[in-house]
């Protein structure tokens, strides 16, 4: 059954907590009395998180990646495509790549989930094999299901331990059998020609030269593709813009070096922006917050 309706949740009794009393594990009862955000180490360009606010949590932003989670206590509100939702303890969000949302507590009690954050290559090399091609779209970006579920309860129980090749090759291939069996066509890797080794060229330059100006030509002459072509089958095979996983590598690297306490100033130029102020704003736009805020909220997180 899908709830994902704001109506009337701050005077509903909500319950507080995902698994029944006395479990000590995942879903262990957690006052959200302060805000902070716990970061897992990145394994293979996946993340994991564990956020908890007490009001509003992030501005509006967009990410190139699927986000994947569950909301543990309290209620998580948020905008997705022009609509207001809301998530109770035990419920599923998937917000797709490239898709503006924003997110936070829609109580006074607090909010507290967990989200596995993967690449859309990820997903369709997962997903890939005869007949097969597609990123998986899900219409309704709240919604129940056990079985996906359990997957995520696995995934995300323990954070603070790495998952390794071997268990993460497993949670990439449930995940993305669980997207497709609950979505619907997608976007089809079939729409027209594509050329996936140029397209996979492309992505590895945009990875290696973050640091770099990058222009268009190159890439197209890397993938032998004009720009208006490369564009639609890039956005096709990585769910985003070729310029847009270039900004994100740029910010995933800014990241790294703002949790190594790197002054701001040195973070954007190493990371190959023009300035600070030019990272701030697109820090903000990608993640709903400020570096600094970011820096302060993950730092809470190593303390706690």
């Amino acid at each position: 059954m899908r709830e994902n309706s704001t109506k009337g949740i701050r005077s509903a009794r909500v319950r507080a907590n995902l698994a029944p009393d006395g479990d000590a594990g995942l879903e262990r009862l957690c006052t959200t009395d302060s805000d902070l955000i716990r970061i897992a180490p990145v394994e293979s360009g996946i993340e994991r998180i564990e956020a908890r606010f007490t009001g509003k949590g992030f501005d509006p932003h967009r990410h190139d990646t699927y986000a994947i989670g569950l909301t543990l206590n309290g209620v998580q509100t948020f905008r997705y495509r022009g609509r207001s939702h809301a998530s109770l303890p035990g419920q599923i969000i998937v917000i797709h790549p490239d898709e503006l949302h924003d997110g936070g507590a829609g109580t006074e009690s607090g909010l507290r989930y967990r989200m596995i954050y993967i690449q859309p290559e990820d997903i369709r090399n997962a997903l890939e094999g005869p007949g097969t091609g597609s990123l998986p779209h899900l219409a309704d970006p709240v919604f129940s299901d056990p079985q996906l579920q359990a997957v995520l309860r696995e995934t995300l129980e323990d954070i603070e331990t790495e998952m390794g090749d071997l268990r993460r090759s497993s949670v990439l291939a449930e995940l993305a059998a669980g997207l497709r069996r609950l979505g619907d066509t997608g976007t089809s890797w079939s729409e027209g020609p594509s050329d996936r080794t140029a397209l996979e060229k492309c992505a590895d330059f945009l990875k290696e030269s973050f640091r770099d100006p990058v222009r268009v030509s190159d890439l197209e002459r890397l993938a032998d593709l004009d720009r208006y072509s490369l564009s639609r089958q890039f956005k096709r095979a990585y769910g985003t813009s070729p310029h847009r996983y270039l900004l994100m590598r740029r910010l995933a690297h800014a990241r790294q070096l703002l949790s190594n306490g790197e002054p701001l100033a040195a973070v954007a130029v190493e990371s190959g922006f023009a300035d600070q102020s030019h990272m701030n704003r697109h820090f903000r736009r990608a993640f709903g917050m400020t570096p600094g805020a970011w820096r302060r909220l993950t730092a809470t997180s190593a303390e706690s």
